[in-house]
Protein backbone atom coordinates (compact mmCIF):
# COMPACT_ATOMS: atom_id res chain seq x y z
CA UNK A 1 0.00 0.00 0.00
CA UNK A 2 2.45 2.64 0.97
CA UNK A 3 4.47 1.78 -2.60
CA UNK A 4 2.50 2.24 -5.50
CA UNK A 5 4.39 0.33 -7.91
CA UNK A 6 6.02 -2.96 -7.24
CA UNK A 7 9.33 -4.76 -8.25
CA UNK A 8 7.78 -6.91 -10.91
CA UNK A 9 6.01 -3.81 -12.56
CA UNK A 10 9.42 -1.74 -12.85
CA UNK A 11 11.04 -4.76 -13.46
CA UNK A 12 8.68 -5.64 -16.70
CA UNK A 13 9.14 -1.86 -17.68
CA UNK A 14 12.59 -1.70 -18.08
CA UNK A 15 12.62 -5.03 -19.33
CA UNK A 16 10.34 -3.81 -22.33
CA UNK A 17 12.99 -0.44 -22.87
CA UNK A 18 15.74 -2.67 -22.98
CA UNK A 19 13.77 -4.90 -25.47
CA UNK A 20 12.94 -1.42 -27.66
CA UNK A 21 16.31 -0.23 -27.14
CA UNK A 22 17.89 -2.95 -28.43
CA UNK A 23 16.14 -3.86 -31.58
CA UNK A 24 16.75 0.02 -32.26
CA UNK A 25 20.05 -0.51 -32.10
CA UNK A 26 20.16 -3.67 -34.28
CA UNK A 27 18.35 -1.79 -36.68
CA UNK A 28 20.00 1.55 -36.60
CA UNK A 29 23.53 -0.64 -36.85
CA UNK A 30 22.26 -2.95 -40.00
CA UNK A 31 21.22 0.46 -41.76
CA UNK A 32 24.36 1.89 -41.18
CA UNK A 33 26.38 -0.96 -41.95
CA UNK A 34 23.86 -1.19 -45.76
CA UNK A 35 24.81 2.17 -46.34
CA UNK A 36 28.49 2.00 -45.61
CA UNK A 37 28.60 -0.79 -47.77
CA UNK A 38 26.65 0.47 -50.46
CA UNK A 39 29.30 3.59 -50.46
CA UNK A 40 32.56 1.61 -50.63
CA UNK A 41 31.23 -0.36 -53.00
CA UNK A 42 30.28 2.41 -55.73
CA UNK A 43 33.44 4.31 -54.56
CA UNK A 44 35.51 1.59 -55.09
CA UNK A 45 33.71 0.89 -58.77
CA UNK A 46 33.97 4.61 -59.77
CA UNK A 47 37.67 4.72 -58.86
CA UNK A 48 39.10 1.72 -60.70
CA UNK A 49 39.13 -0.72 -58.43
CA UNK A 50 35.84 -2.72 -59.56
CA UNK A 51 37.41 -5.80 -59.48
CA UNK A 52 37.28 -5.74 -55.82
CA UNK A 53 34.59 -3.48 -55.13
CA UNK A 54 32.37 -6.88 -53.67
CA UNK A 55 34.50 -6.82 -50.89
CA UNK A 56 32.92 -4.01 -49.75
CA UNK A 57 29.53 -6.05 -49.19
CA UNK A 58 31.83 -8.99 -46.89
CA UNK A 59 31.53 -8.04 -42.75
CA UNK A 60 34.69 -7.33 -41.16
CA UNK A 61 36.54 -7.79 -44.29
CA UNK A 62 35.10 -4.63 -45.91
CA UNK A 63 37.84 -2.71 -44.21
CA UNK A 64 39.74 -3.75 -46.88
CA UNK A 65 37.96 -1.12 -49.05
CA UNK A 66 38.36 1.71 -46.88
CA UNK A 67 42.16 1.15 -46.69
CA UNK A 68 42.11 0.54 -50.76
CA UNK A 69 40.24 3.86 -51.69
CA UNK A 70 42.55 6.25 -49.23
CA UNK A 71 45.90 4.58 -50.10
CA UNK A 72 48.73 6.23 -52.26
CA UNK A 73 51.23 4.96 -54.46
CA UNK A 74 52.29 5.16 -58.02
CA UNK A 75 50.89 2.03 -59.22
CA UNK A 76 48.17 -0.14 -58.06
CA UNK A 77 50.50 -2.65 -56.97
CA UNK A 78 52.03 -0.06 -54.29
CA UNK A 79 48.47 0.85 -53.67
CA UNK A 80 46.77 -2.42 -53.14
CA UNK A 81 50.19 -3.27 -50.78
CA UNK A 82 49.52 -0.13 -49.00
CA UNK A 83 45.76 -0.74 -48.44
CA UNK A 84 46.46 -4.73 -46.97
CA UNK A 85 49.36 -3.11 -44.70
CA UNK A 86 47.32 -0.83 -43.05
CA UNK A 87 44.61 -4.04 -43.11
CA UNK A 88 47.25 -5.39 -41.09
CA UNK A 89 47.83 -3.10 -38.46
CA UNK A 90 43.94 -2.23 -38.14
CA UNK A 91 43.66 -5.90 -37.24
CA UNK A 92 46.95 -5.71 -34.83
CA UNK A 93 44.97 -2.85 -33.41
CA UNK A 94 41.66 -4.85 -32.99
CA UNK A 95 43.07 -7.45 -31.15
CA UNK A 96 45.42 -6.18 -28.83
CA UNK A 97 42.39 -3.99 -27.85
CA UNK A 98 40.67 -7.59 -25.89
CA UNK A 99 43.67 -7.75 -23.82
CA UNK A 100 43.17 -6.15 -20.48
CA UNK A 101 44.68 -3.01 -19.55
CA UNK A 102 46.71 -2.63 -22.81
CA UNK A 103 43.03 -2.45 -24.68
CA UNK A 104 42.05 0.60 -23.53
CA UNK A 105 45.15 2.61 -25.26
CA UNK A 106 44.64 -0.13 -28.24
CA UNK A 107 41.50 0.74 -28.23
CA UNK A 108 41.97 4.86 -28.70
CA UNK A 109 44.21 4.23 -31.00
CA UNK A 110 41.81 2.25 -33.37
CA UNK A 111 39.79 5.18 -33.14
CA UNK A 112 42.32 7.38 -34.03
CA UNK A 113 43.42 5.01 -37.07
CA UNK A 114 39.64 4.86 -38.14
CA UNK A 115 39.34 8.51 -37.98
CA UNK A 116 42.63 9.50 -40.05
CA UNK A 117 41.15 6.76 -42.39
CA UNK A 118 38.14 8.66 -43.11
CA UNK A 119 39.65 11.95 -42.86
CA UNK A 120 41.54 10.75 -45.79
CA UNK A 121 38.24 9.46 -47.83
CA UNK A 122 37.03 12.79 -46.91
CA UNK A 123 40.16 14.64 -48.48
CA UNK A 124 40.01 12.39 -51.50
CA UNK A 125 36.46 13.41 -52.21
CA UNK A 126 36.68 17.13 -51.30
CA UNK A 127 40.31 17.74 -52.18
CA UNK A 128 40.77 20.21 -49.75
CA UNK A 129 42.26 19.76 -46.25
CA UNK A 130 39.87 21.95 -44.47
CA UNK A 131 37.02 20.65 -45.68
CA UNK A 132 38.20 17.05 -44.77
CA UNK A 133 38.65 18.48 -41.15
CA UNK A 134 35.58 20.01 -40.90
CA UNK A 135 33.61 16.58 -42.45
CA UNK A 136 35.16 15.13 -39.68
CA UNK A 137 34.46 17.11 -36.66
CA UNK A 138 30.28 16.92 -38.16
CA UNK A 139 30.77 13.24 -38.82
CA UNK A 140 31.60 12.95 -35.10
CA UNK A 141 29.01 15.51 -34.13
CA UNK A 142 26.24 13.73 -35.59
CA UNK A 143 27.10 10.21 -34.64
CA UNK A 144 28.33 9.04 -38.38
CA UNK A 145 24.71 10.47 -39.94
CA UNK A 146 27.10 13.20 -41.83
CA UNK A 147 29.57 10.42 -43.65
CA UNK A 148 26.06 8.55 -44.57
CA UNK A 149 24.49 11.08 -46.33
CA UNK A 150 27.81 12.62 -47.80
CA UNK A 151 29.17 9.58 -48.91
CA UNK A 152 26.25 8.40 -50.58
CA UNK A 153 26.17 12.07 -52.88
CA UNK A 154 29.90 11.59 -53.73
CA UNK A 155 30.01 7.74 -53.97
CA UNK A 156 29.30 7.94 -57.75
CA UNK A 157 31.70 10.78 -58.41
CA UNK A 158 35.45 10.12 -58.89
CA UNK A 159 38.19 11.63 -56.71
CA UNK A 160 39.57 14.68 -56.79
CA UNK A 161 43.16 14.65 -54.74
Amino acid sequence: MYDSYSSNDLDAALGGLFLIIMLISIVVGIAGYVISSLIYYNASKTNGFSDVAYIAWIPIINVYSLFLLTATGDDDATVRANAKKNVLIYAGLLLVSFIPFIGIIASFGLIGYALYFMYRLFYRWSGETGRAVLYIILTVITFGLFYCIYGLMRMNKPFVA
